[in-house]
């Protein structure tokens, strides 16, 4: 189950917020542009799975269908929709994998070596999670921040906050990844430092930092745990023996 649990949640990923541009998003009322969304999604669980289009992967499409319809016509563009989406997405993955377990095993990946198979799995956990942590993440602060920019706007380089975002949330996923969680101090002090001339003449701006990095920290923090409880469930990598 573990197998297609992973392989789901990096087509889930690349369906959401790589191969889905912004014009899509905001076109998504369009019948024609959902299906075309629809069908990316179902294209990236057969791709991941390397599996054809099986009944439960039919089943999987149809529940993303609908997640989305009720976003898109049901719920307003807010940070509460947007974790309420991500959520119904990711408990049906869950589902489907409980109900096709072995979907995985069924599919093209699963047959290579005993070295690729796991291999091709934690590279599926790892590159699904770094891009959920980093740009997921940024669409999650985005939206939280959204209703706050009425009241700061910064004078900075444009798209300068979005790039902030991202790289802190990507060295968190590796700092933390690579077992120096405790770095993480460094790089709160330095952003503390670099904003604090900006911070401390302005209420207003020193909260929207805080609450904007508090955010951004906390959601690559959760995900990069998620990721690493993911990768502990998965078979173990195994090194190829030595030619003598």
């Amino acid at each position: 189950m573990i197998e297609t649990l992973t392989a789901l949640f990096f087509a889930h990923v690349l369906a959401d917020f790589v191969f889905q541009n912004r014009w899509m998003v905001r076109h998504k009322r369009n019948p024609l542009v959902i299906l075309l969304h629809i069908l990316i999604v179902l294209a990236c669980a057969c791709a991941a799975l390397g599996l054809a289009a099986v009944p439960a992967l039919l089943a999987l499409a149809t529940l993303h269908l609908a997640i989305d319809l009720v976003k898109t016509y049901g719920a307003r563009d807010s940070a509460a929709a947007f974790l309420l989406d991500q959520i119904a997405h990711l408990a049906v993955i869950g589902g489907i994998a409980l109900y096709a377990p072995g979907l995985w095993n069924a599919g093209l990946w699963a047959a290579q070596t005993e070295i690729a198979a796991p291999l091709i799995l934690h590279l599926m956990a790892l590159t699904g999670g770094g891009l959920y942590a980093i740009r997921a993440g940024g669409f999650a602060v985005g939206k939280l921040m959204a209703p706050f920019g009425a009241d700061f706007t910064s004078g900075g380089l444009p798209s300068g906050g979005l790039m902030i975002g991202l790289l802190e949330r990507g060295l968190i996923y590796l700092l933390v990844l690579f077992g120096q969680a405790a770095s993480i101090g460094f790089l709160i002090a330095a952003k503390s430092v670099m904003r604090f001339e900006t911070a401390s003449k302005e209420q207003k701006a020193a909260e929207y930092v805080i609450i904007g990095t508090l955010a951004s920290f906390g959601w690559a923090l959760a995900v990069t745990m998620g990721v690493m409880t993911l990768r502990s469930a998965l078979p173990a990598l195994e090194i190829a023996p030595s030619a003598h």
